[in-house]
């Protein structure tokens, strides 16, 4: 008995010393006891060997061990933490996806590593895995991708209902995520973002979810589709908040200041055999197409939820700025310095009459026959200004992302308007995942080759330029909603969100978009070529940026855009607002002399 306590006590300080060995830390406090495996800052309490007889247990606790240690070497927590999603399901997933990306790092360099793990997940399948649980799917087809599996260590086979919904939503980001599996944070993201698009939090039985969708859908516009239409021309006549399609200055067409704002924002779909169309103007871009604009939406925050709700929201956002209350007063009362200060009068001196000036009257009293000198102060022109700020609110924006771009415009927008520049808040995203009731009446017109965008447009107005922000704060919180984030279309919402500026009497004006990525939407990119959003992004901001009145200035949250942006920083977190808000923004507020082609 003796013996077999020293043999397993051996095997345990074995165990300790090879976890300090590969994570290269000797401060981990490791312990063994209970069932579970907790995981604590510097703290790992592994499961205890209760039967020594059986070496199935020995080679578990090998395993597990492995495992450990390699998320101690290769996962960052703060990295890790910054791309979560929202959700109890979608969270777990995303740490399955973790946990499978160290282990094939370790599988990779060290050969023992490999050999444990493979053992354990080909020979040690829990009974009780129930055929239609989405976790074990989940981590047996990422599995599959990352680990190289032969014949004898096969996993189980995956749910057809499964693989189908997990296929649709990998295919255009395996690749990405394979390449990238040494670096966490584009592997975080991508699989957040992929995670998100599973609509897990929804409902657990995915062909329930295929079947019904589309059904949803078709309700949903049948009951608010006169609805809506009431709604946008009431935003036209009052808050200017449908999007003209053609700008008359632009396209030189007398007749286009008589049309009806909802005879342009919504397209013509009498001719069935020709239903995908092109914007009037596509600023730059003429191979650019939606395939139709019947069910896209312009809606104010106010609207897509309850002023109580709104009201919760709010207070969950106020939760995250009241952390950093210091620094956001440091950092506004500095940048209205800043802006201030372009706005400083100045004076013409040693004039003959105007104001007195009393700095010069000690000359009088040593010399009393000096005469009096006078001041008066020069007329200084500061641009009225307009600053719109547009948010992606795509489901990659989840977590973290969101919160920031929400501080972020909750931040400029209080900060602009003491310093007198009108500030609106504008976001984009889609109605629906998968295409909605576009994709819907596309496939029901046969799948006509290369439609063009397919899925239902949501522009949402967070904040006009014309409200104060004390009337709209409330609605900044609705980012933070669970549900709201789905695809970004970011061409078109950068079209709207010009559009809506053209019309707007301020001489200065300066478009300032928030985003982390490309924009992306499957629907569309299934059935057209593969660049086909990515280029007209490219397009329609090289239009802006050099064939438009329209400063651009781009903030990645956690992800570079100056390929698609000239003027574009990025920043990861709310800290790093302070050198892009005084450095960045106020350099645009000096006088521009730019010479439109």
């Amino acid at each position: 008995m003796q013996k077999k306590e020293e043999i397993l006590e051996s095997f345990k300080t074995a165990i300790k010393s090879t976890i300090k060995s590969i994570s290269n830390n000797e401060d981990i406090e490791i312990s063994f006891g209970g069932q579970d495996v907790i995981s604590e800052n510097n703290k790992l309490k592994l499961p205890e060997i209760n039967e020594f007889q059986n070496k199935i247990n020995f080679d578990i606790t090998r395993a597990i061990a492995d495992s450990e240690s390699l998320k101690f070497k290769y996962s960052n927590k703060k990295i890790l933490k910054s791309f979560e999603p929202t959700g109890s399901k979608a969270k777990k997933l995303y740490e399955i996806a973790e946990k499978i990306r160290y282990e094939s790092l370790g599988i990779q360099e060290y050969k023992g590593i490999k050999e444990n793990l493979m053992n354990y997940y080909s020979n040690n399948k829990p009974s009780q895995i129930k055929q239609d649980d989405i976790y074990v799917a989940f981590e047996n087809y990422l599995r599959k991708e990352f680990f190289e599996l032969n014949e004898n260590n096969k996993l189980e086979k995956i749910s057809t209902k499964f693989k189908k919904n997990f296929d649709k939503v990998f295919k255009t980001k395996i690749n990405e995520i394979k390449q990238n599996v040494n670096k966490q944070d584009i592997f975080n993201a991508a699989i957040s973002e992929i995670i998100q698009k599973l609509d897990i939090e929804e409902t657990s039985d995915y062909e329930e979810m295929d079947n019904k969708k589309e059904e949803d859908n078709n309700k949903e516009v049948s009951n608010k589709d006169d609805a809506n239409q009431k709604k946008e021309s009431k935003f036209d006549e009052n808050q200017e908040m449908a999007i003209d399609a053609s700008i008359p200055e632009l396209d030189n067409i007398a007749d286009e200041n008589n049309k009806d704002s909802s005879e342009i924002e919504i397209e013509d779909t009498s001719n069935n055999s020709e239903r995908s169309s092109r914007p009037n103007n596509n600023y730059g871009d003429q191979k650019y197409r939606f395939y139709t604009r019947e069910f896209d939406e312009i809606i104010v925050a106010e609207d897509l939820e309850s002023e109580e709700e709104l009201f919760r929201l709010r207070q969950n956002l106020d939760q995250q700025l009241l952390q950093l209350k210091s620094f956001i007063s440091k950092l506004a009362n500095k940048l209205q310095r800043k802006l201030l200060a372009k706005q400083n009068r100045s004076w013409d001196f040693d004039l003959e009459e105007g104001t007195l000036d009393t700095s010069k009257l000690s000359r009088i009293i040593i010399d009393p026959l000096n005469s009096l000198s006078f001041k008066k102060e020069k007329e200084t022109e500061f641009k009225d200004t307009l600053v719109t700020i547009l948010i992606d609110n795509s489901g990659s924006m989840r977590g973290k992302p969101i919160s920031v771009a929400a501080i972020c415009a909750d931040i400029l927008s209080r900060t602009l308007e003491r310093c007198s520049v009108k500030v609106e808040i504008l976001g984009f995203t889609t109605k629906h995942w998968k295409g909605g009731s576009s994709r819907e009446l596309w496939m029901k017109n046969d799948k006509p080759k290369f439609p063009g965008r397919l899925n239902d447009l949501r522009h949402i107005i967070y904040k006009s330029a014309d409200t104060p922000w004390r009337l709209a704060k409330k609605n900044m919180g609705l980012m933070l909603k669970e549900g709201l984030l789905k695809e970004n279309i970011d061409g078109e919402a950068l079209k709207w969100a010009f559009e809506k500026m053209s019309k707007r009497k301020e001489e200065r004006k300066i478009l300032m978009v928030i985003s982390d990525g490309a924009p992306v939407d499957d629907s569309t990119l299934s059935t057209n070529s593969s660049d086909f959003l990515e280029a007209n992004l490219k397009n329609t901001v090289q239009w802006i940026e050099n064939k438009s009145n329209v400063e651009l200035l781009a903030i990645g949250i956690g992800h570079d855009v100056t390929r698609y942006y000239k003027k574009a920083v990025k920043i990861t977190d709310v800290q790093d607002l302070g050198d892009v808000m005084i450095n960045q923004l106020t350099d645009l507020f000096k006088d521009d002399k730019r010479v439109l082609n």
